[in-house]
Order: structure tokens, then sequence, then C-alpha cells
């Protein structure tokens, strides 16, 4: 198969060369990560029911999951849940099949009910999820076009997408990024008073890299004021040390900078989460595949958590675009600064076949990298073939996809 990649040389600064750099990480607990996580979570479970009773993954996308925030009355020492948080399960599954006695129908609503309180039980401990959480499922069945496309067999594509990823990170990307993994991480695990809703804000200007963290305290394990902002000095210097893994550059730390001692206004929560007082959430608001938002970067704005693993091009083309980019950019060394990559299909057409692949490159200084033309289309074809084995990767939850 001849695919249509193509090499360009990009002509512009790398992010790593420019005076600012802004990116974004959504923690686990952000209600927008809390509805990726959930459709990506009913997805995999649709997935493996297809599998063990029909030998394969039926068409479905879960990928319109929306949470509305409750009502909470934090206050130091321990409050309460006073209307509970309402999530809506959206989107198109394979209901009904046809087998030789007639017609036999799925459990549909039931499996992605059970995943979505299995996922919310498994990340959350601060989470009543029997008593404060509604979990309401409105999927339904998918349109006959769109299921008609769906035959593993052919690999076409059932929608017009593109893909996009880059490589490498910047040293404000990974802070970013391991920042949030620290605090949701080791931190947690060291201080109960931490909840799972994180986000961290970096911002570059030059050689120094400030990190805003909105952090969610637990407020049953705070007994005042003062234990509060011992325990927000604790992670901030944590956060400190921890970015000397990753950068020499000077690191600033701001956490919850809307708190005002003053005034007893603090970042606290009943249950770590702060959909459980006001805050909604919908799929694709937050990270790309990634695990970050870059508006320095080329990005896709498609919601990958949900779609289907085995043909819907706007999750698969997103990840191999990312994986395609790190390869690229590890096979040329220091002869790179970086590198995007564009996929797009056509409905219809064949997955593993795209419209057009597109890699462009920053060379370094001095570098002519029309020597690399070949490897470089050689990984993407590489990558391309092989795209059916996302399918069970994804399946299993081995692959990032927020």
């Amino acid at each position: 198969m001849e695919r249509n990649i193509v090499i360009e040389d990009l002509k512009s600064l790398a992010v790593m060369d420019r005076e600012v750099e802004i990116v974004e990480r959504k923690g686990i607990g952000h209600p927008d990560s809390v509805a990726d996580g959930i459709a990506e979570s009913v997805s995999e479970a649709l997935s493996r029911f297809y599998v063990k009773k029909y030998g394969r993954i039926l068409h479905h996308n879960t990928d319109e999951t929306q949470v509305v925030g409750g009502q909470a009355q934090p206050k130091f020492g321990g409050g309460l849940v006073l209307e509970p948080i309402y999530i809506l399960l959206v989107g198109r599954a394979t209901t009904k099949v046809n087998v030789n006695n007639g017609e036999e129908r799925i459990p549909y609503r039931t499996i992605a009910i059970q995943a979505a309180r299995d996922y919310l039980k498994r990340n959350f401990r601060n989470l009543n999820v029997d008593e404060d959480v509604i979990i309401d499922c409105k999927i339904g069945q998918g349109s006959q076009d769109l299921r008609g496309l769906y035959d593993p067999s052919k690999l076409l594509a059932n929608d017009t997408s593109f893909g996009v990823g880059f490589a490498p990170m910047s040293e404000t990307e990974k802070l970013t990024l391991e920042t949030e993994k620290l605090i949701n991480g080791k931190l947690k695990d060291k201080y109960k008073e931490i909840g799972e809703d994180v986000k961290v804000m970096g911002f570059r200007q030059g050689k120094t890299i400030n990190l805003t963290v909105a952090e969610a305290f637990v407020d049953k394990y705070i007994p005042d004021k003062s234990h509060y902002l011992n325990v927000k000095d604790e992670i901030k210097n944590a956060i400190l040390d921890n970015a000397r893994k990753f950068t020499d550059k000077d690191v600033k730390v701001y956490v919850n900078t809307a708190d005002n001692p003053d005034t007893d206004l603090f970042y606290l929560t009943v249950t770590g989460l702060s959909f459980e007082n006001g805050d909604d959430g919908s799929v694709g608001r937050g990270n790309r595949v990634n695990g970050l938002i870059t508006p320095y970067r080329p990005m896709s704005m498609e919601a990958a958590a949900g779609k289907n693993p085995v043909t819907h091009v706007g999750k698969l083309y997103n990840i191999l675009a990312f994986r395609i980019a790190n390869e690229i950019y590890e096979s040329a060394g220091n002869d790179l600064k970086e590198v995007h990559v564009r996929i797009v299909s056509q409905i219809g057409r064949r997955i593993d076949d795209p419209h057009v692949a597109s890699i462009q490159v920053i060379p370094s200084e001095g570098v002519n990298l029309e020597r690399y033309h070949k490897e470089f289309k050689e990984i993407a074809d590489r990558h391309l073939a092989s795209i059916t084995k996302l399918k069970d990767e994804i399946m299993e939850g081995k692959v990032q996809v927020f």
C-alpha cells in the first residue's frame, strides 16, 4: 500500500526557543477529566462484553458524558453534601444483535452504569458514590449508516476527522504534567487532606517557570485554618523539590491563590472534588491524549475518551500521531528540535490508509533533514500499518486518552 505521507521542514521557532509558553493539566478529579474517565471506562466495559459474548468489539461511541455539579457545605472538621452530583451517560452503542434463534438484546445500560460507578469508587476515595451521585444512562442505538460502516474486517473510518501529535515535551510541559502526577500520587498517599481535583497551570517567561496549582482539600481531615496553611506550605515545598528533577530554570509555585485567611476563604471540599458544589464537566474539554492542554502547540479539539477503539479515527489518529512524533524525534536525536504530526481521514476510507499523514519538523541549526525523509516515512508507514493493534491496548486500559 502506497500511503500519502508528506514530510516538510517547518520554518518556525520551537516552543522552547520562544519567550512565553503556557500549558495546562487537569487532574483526574477535575470535572472534565471525570467525564473523560467515565466515558472511557464505559467504552472499555462495553468492548470487553462484546468480545466475550460475540468475539469482537461492536459499534459504540460513549463520548458525550456530562457531569452536573451538586451542592455541598464544607467546613473545617467535616461538612455535608447537600445535593447529589448528577452524571448523564450519553452516546450510541450496539443494543441488540441477530442470532440464530432470533434477536438478542444486550444489557448495555446496566453495563454502562456499573462501569461508571466502579470508576468513581476506584478513583475517588472520599466520594460516597452510593449516596451522593446519581447516574443516568441515555445511551441509545447508533445510526444505521454508521453501523453499516462499522465492519472490523474492512477497517473503514466511521468519521472524517484528524489526529494531531508533537514531540518532544518541553520542560514546562513535562513539569506541569509531573506536578499533577506528584500531587495525585505520592503526596496524596502521604497527606489524606489532599483531594483528587487538581489543576496545574504552567507559564514560562524566559527562564522562569510559574506553576499555579488549584488543589481541593478534604475538610474532615483539617481541623482549622492553621492546619490547612501548614499542609499547603508542605505541598508547595514538595512541588519545588520535585521540580529540580525536570528543570534547572527558576520555578515559582503558587497554591490555591484565591485563599484569603483574613476572610476565612479556603479551597475546602467534602469529597476532594469541586463537582460537589456546582462545577460541571464534559468529555473533550480537558486534556488531549498526551495528558495536557497545549495552546502553543498544534492540537486537535477531538474528544478521544469514549470513542470506539476499532475504527474511530478521532481516537486512533490522535494516539498514533503522538507515537509517530515521539519515534521520529528519538530517531534523529539532536538533529531535531520539534516534530508535528497530523493525520486526516475520510469517512468510509480504510483507517490504515489516511487521506494524508503530514509530518512537519523543525531542524536544529545547520541540519539538512533530507537524509531523514525516507526514515521518517518508514516510521509513519509502520505505525499506520499496525494501527489495528491499538484496539486491544485501549480496551485493556493501557493507553492514556486524557
